[in-house]
C-alpha cells in the first residue's frame, strides 16, 4: 500500500468517528523515519481510545504490514505507527501543550533556507 492511500485510509477512519482538527503534514523531506504524519484531536480520552483502535482496525483489514499503538492505557495521546504514516490522536489540552505541527514547522523553514542558499 503506498503511503498516500495509507494516510487517506487514516484520515477516512478518523473522520468517520467524527475526529476533530485532522492535519496530516508530508514530512519526507525533514526525516526517513516516515513519509506522513496525521494529528487529530479527540473530545475525551475514550474517544481519542476509539480515534486510534480505528485507525489500526482499518489498516488491519487492508493488510497494512505495520501497525503499532502506544499510550492507549492514559489515552490522552495515542500514537498509531503505521510505518509510512505516524498518527497522533491527542486531548485538545494535550495538543495545545505539545504542538506537534509547530515543532515540525521550524525544522521545514531550516531545511527549505539551506537548499535555497
Amino acid at each position: 500500500m503506498k503511503s498516500e492511500e495509507l494516510r487517506d485510509l487514516a484520515v477516512n477512519a478518523l473522520e468517520e468517528l467524527k475526529g476533530l482538527d485532522i492535519v496530516t503534514m508530508d514530512v519526507r523531506s525533514l526525516t526517513a523515519i516516515t513519509d506522513y504524519m496525521v494529528i487529530c484531536t479527540g473530545r475525551s480520552t475514550r474517544q481519542v481510545k476509539a480515534l486510534a483502535d480505528n485507525v489500526a482496525l482499518k489498516a488491519k483489514q487492508s493488510h497494512a504490514p505495520c501497525v503499532r499503538t502506544e499510550g492507549e492505557t492514559e489515552s490522552e495521546w495515542v500514537l498509531v505507527d503505521l510505518g509510512d504514516v505516524v498518527v497522533h490522536v491527542m486531548l485538545a489540552a494535550t495538543r495545545a501543550f505539545y504542538s506537534l505541527e509547530d515543532l515540525w514547522e521550524p525544522v521545514k523553514e531550516m531545511r527549505d533556507q539551506k537548499t535555497n542558499s
